[in-house]
């Protein structure tokens, strides 16, 4: 592999303050960190740094500027497109960044930019707390936060930004600075939605509430049945309390036939909440039902066996406002044609806590009622019709475009989605625009997609 003289000098200059295992430009502990969730993206950063303090990503940040290094962070890994990996550039891995620490009283959680919704529900497990998290428990806190972070507690509490107190940030000029609503107020906006587009967050403080155990599991209906229930789930979620979140898609049964998968959840109340649970049971007639009372990381873990690392995957993405007609039947022919058993359609829930905060409270573009559609081309690396499997993704797309809202959810957009992009932040985007131009202006950082500055 060529390596630019620019990345040797980078290397250089860092190994003299860092220890020799923190910077990497080949070597098993350099390709682990190639390796995230999406096995299709085979990027080659020039130069791997593997900080263990806000002071050392300051570091990596000015040696990446003065050696003029395109500039990554690896978090997670979970961004299906692979920005976690600039090819020929200087990424921070902030694998080493992972603790955690909660404070029940307060009922917040401080945790280092590298830590996984996991290590955060795990902190606060043993004071019978959570956060608002997406649905995974791998997937990096920093990442879904700053992007949104749907998921179960939604409905109550809001989304994984809202719940979002502050943040350390090294910016593309290397200071270190304390996001908040009162220290760097417009910065703080701009990262609640706006993406890990300003810098490299090392911290965030975190709203933690009284939810320990919930009812959720699994739901899974014949596909014959799935136009229907998708129709009387238009009808019982508008009135759905708060506590009640619906995540709805398809997926494969044994025999790699789609299913109807409904993944209920309930965060009051649990006697209460198993009356609730019937009622979406009884929609259809299921093949299988497991919903029960559980802990939040055991809920989270349910998910694992669906984003399983190393597969090859595209994504696509459309938000719809309800299950009308036209969005039904369009999500019922996705089902049908999937061209491999492991792609998929995941709909998110978004209601509750989350409609009711102001559209300018933060960066995140649509706060009415909707569905996130999550359109998931999943295939074996040994498999090498890849384009047909990305073909299926961007023909569900496409169907559901003309039902769609604008935009969609800036988190799973790809570079590419350029209409989707333009309104993916709604009354927020000239804000954002400015906001970027503010705090960086060179466009040092490109971690989700923005409207063109």
């Amino acid at each position: 592999m060529h390596t630019e003289p620019s990345a040797v000098s980078a290397a250089r200059e860092l190994r003299a303050q860092l220890a020799p295992d923190q910077v990497l430009m080949s070597g098993p502990a350099y390709d682990r960190t190639r390796r995230i969730w999406n096995g299709a993206v085979d990027h080659r950063p020039a130069l791997v740094v593997r900080p263990q303090s806000a002071a050392e990503v300051q570091t990596a940040v000015l040696a990446a500027r003065h050696h003029q290094l395109p500039l990554s962070v690896r978090g997670g890994g979970h961004d299906w497109a692979g920005r976690a990996l600039r090819p020929g550039g200087l990424v921070i891995d902030m694998a080493r960044m992972r603790q955690v620490a909660a404070d029940p009283r307060a009922r917040i959680a401080d945790a280092q930019g590298g830590a996984t919704a996991g290590d955060v529900i795990a902190a606060a497990a043993p004071h019978e707390l959570s956060a608002a998290t997406g649905t995974a428990g791998d997937v990096g806190m920093a990442g879904l936060t700053l992007g949104g972070g749907y998921g179960a507690l939604n409905g109550r509490f809001g989304l994984a930004l809202d719940n979002l107190l502050g943040a350390e940030i090294v910016l593309p000029d290397g200071r270190l600075v304390t996001a908040d609503a009162t220290q760097e107020p417009e910065l703080y906006w701009a990262l609640r939605g706006g993406g890990g587009n300003f810098g490299v967050v090392t911290s965030l403080r975190i709203r933690l509430h009284p939810v320990h155990r919930l009812l959720a599991g699994f739901l899974m209906y014949p596909w014959s049945q799935a136009a229907a229930i998708w129709a009387r789930l238009r009808s019982l979620l508008p009135d759905a309390p708060d506590e009640l979140t619906v995540q709805s898609g398809a997926l494969s049964a044994p025999d790699g036939s789609p299913v109807l998968l409904l993944s209920p959840s309930w965060s009051g109340d649990l006697a209460s909440g198993a009356e609730v649970i019937d009622e979406v049971r009884r929609l259809g007639t299921p093949l299988l039902s497991r919903v029960g009372p559980m802990t939040y990381g055991e809920m989270l873990g349910l998910w694992d066996a669906f984003v399983s690392n190393g597969r090859h995957y595209a994504l696509r993405t459309r938000s719809v406002a309800e299950f009308g007609p036209d969005v039904v039947a369009a999500l019922v022919d996705a089902g049908s044609a999937r061209t491999s058993p492991l792609s998929g359609l995941s709909v998110h829930h978004f209601h509750g806590a989350a409609t009711r905060v102001p559209d300018e409270a933060t960066a995140f573009g649509i706060r009415r009622p909707h569905f996130v559609v999550e359109i998931l081309a999943a295939w074996e690396p040994d498999d090498t019709d890849g384009d047909r499997h990305r073909n299926w993704a961007d023909s569900a797309s496409t169907a559901l475009a003309p039902v769609a809202l604008p935009g969609g959810y800036a988190g799973l957009l790809g570079p590419d989605d350029g209409e989707q992009i333009a309104h993916a932040y709604g009354p927020n985007t000239a804000r954002l625009k400015a906001a970027k131009a503010r705090f960086d202006p060179e466009g040092v950082f490109s971690a989700t997609a923005l409207p063109q500055v």
